[in-house]
């Protein structure tokens, strides 16, 4: 899969050093996949929050965390929309936080 905004994901590390390792192996891991649905996603990551078609809730480093990310399964593309701390998280709607670009 093809990650976008792994800057994103970078610029969350920075100020949370403690999620800087569990968010690398999250990437490398998902770099490697191959998933035509969610499905086989979840057979993966068997944590992971199915929101809808597209949209995914990982949990990262131990639940510390939580990294929401669309996914389009048929062009392999994986857009980072928001990563943060589980109690921020819990502030969300997750279905309405959209992906915005940074520089």
């Amino acid at each position: 899969m093809r990650i976008i905004a792994r800057n994103t994901l970078q610029a969350f590390w920075t100020k949370e050093p403690l999620a800087e390792e569990p968010l690398r192996a999250w990437y490398d891991e998902a770099m490697k996949a191959t998933w035509k649905n969610p499905n086989e996603l979840k057979r993966q990551f068997g944590n992971a929050s199915i929101v809808s078609t597209k949209r995914v809730v990982f949990n990262i480093g131990g639940n510390h965390f939580r990294l929401i990310v669309d996914i389009e399964y048929r062009l392999k593309i994986i857009f980072v929309v928001w990563v943060g701390r589980h109690g921020d998280y819990d502030k969300l709607d997750v279905r309405k936080v959209a992906y915005v670009k940074t520089n």
